[in-house]
């Protein structure tokens, strides 16, 4: 059975060099956001976690974890929520797949937590954001960074709420041949394949970052210890992804790219297209396929600059020594 370690046994990639550039201009309304999210497998979730907890134009109305040991991933988002001084709903969601097994079972960087184990409200997921995007019509961004188990199961269960949210935003799928280690596949996309397939063909404004545009983006351990000092976040992270680094060289910012373009969307260019994906293929469950057309629905990256990228995230963490925001990685 092939396994999240398994599949993310990365290659190494040249990390970018960046210099110097402008600061981003803030918006003038906090965005309300809710993020669903399998924080505690790659690292890159509880990455993009604290920049949204530090962004000051965010509103996080809560947060919802999916997949395997779904209660310990809502344990490591409490603990980032708290360290950041916020009380934001967390909710544990959906751990099985729609049709196929589950190949992503723990979250293993929840044996970094200490104290002692917390109580979350049970089988309340789907219904939490359900509710919240029907309370804040239009005005919700949904930020889908784990497989989209969550996100199908709200969609069939209430089919309004695709029209009723300003924008589905997620780090999933392959969107050109763009050389990555595991061919047209990527995690997100292939845990829960027939959510996929649902999520792409629900009608939801959506804006999609896949894996040939993320895995552009991406430190090694070296610089990962550098840059993740002198903020009380980036040092919870740094100390989750010890387990990370166990096993990988790199850390890609997946799930962070998705995160900063909400708010700073000129970080990367975008081509419209559709996207069908694959459900007969038993080796290609979940491959995303996508056709170039000006009135597509879905809008996905198609490049990014990894200079101004890495200024976004890097600007919200203040205590972070600003010589060290804008220099080569």
């Amino acid at each position: 059975m092939l396994t999240r370690r398994g599949f993310l046994a990365a290659a190494a990639v040249t990390p970018f060099a960046f210099g110097s550039v402008p600061s981003t201009i803030p918006t003038r309304m906090p965005l309300k956001i809710l993020l669903d999210t399998d924080i505690g497998s790659d690292i890159d979730d509880a990455v993009a976690l604290a920049y949204l907890l530090r962004k000051p134009d965010c509103s996080l109305l809560g947060v919802t974890t999916v997949t395997g040991d779904a209660v310990n991933r809502a344990r490591l988002a409490k603990a980032l929520c708290e360290a950041a001084g916020k009380s934001i709903p967390i909710f544990p969601g959906l751990e099985t797949p729609l049709v196929i097994e589950q190949r992503q079972v723990y979250a293993a960087q929840a044996e970094r937590l200490t104290g002692g184990t917390a109580s979350f409200p049970k089988g309340q997921a789907i219904d939490f954001m359900r509710t919240t995007i029907r309370q804040n019509p239009g005005e919700v961004t949904l930020l889908a960074v784990g497989p989209f188990t969550n996100i199908a199961t709200l969609f069939k269960l209430d089919p309004e709420i695709p029209h009723l949210l300003k924008e589905l935003v997620i780090m999933g799928g392959k969107f050109s041949d763009y050389p990555t280690p595991w061919g047209p596949t990527e995690w997100n996309a292939i845990v829960d394949p027939h959510a996929t397939a649902i999520v792409f063909s629900s009608g939801v404004p959506l804006r999609a970052f896949g894996l040939d545009v993320t895995w552009q983006l991406s430190m090694t351990p070296d610089q990962v210890t550098q840059k993740f000092k002198g903020d009380e976040l980036l040092e919870i992270v740094l100390d989750w992804s010890r387990v990370w680094f166990q096993e990988r060289e790199l850390l890609h910012f997946h799930d962070p790219l998705a995160a900063a373009a909400i708010f700073n969307p000129d970080i990367c260019k975008y081509k419209r297209g559709h996207v069908q994906v694959e459900l007969e293929e038993a080796e290609l469950l979940g491959v995303t396929h996508f056709q170039s057309s000006p009135d597509g629905g879905i809008r996905a990256a198609e490049s990014v600059n990894a200079d101004n990228f890495f200024q976004e995230y890097f600007s919200v963490f203040s205590s972070v020594d600003d010589s060290l925001i804008g220099r080569a990685f």
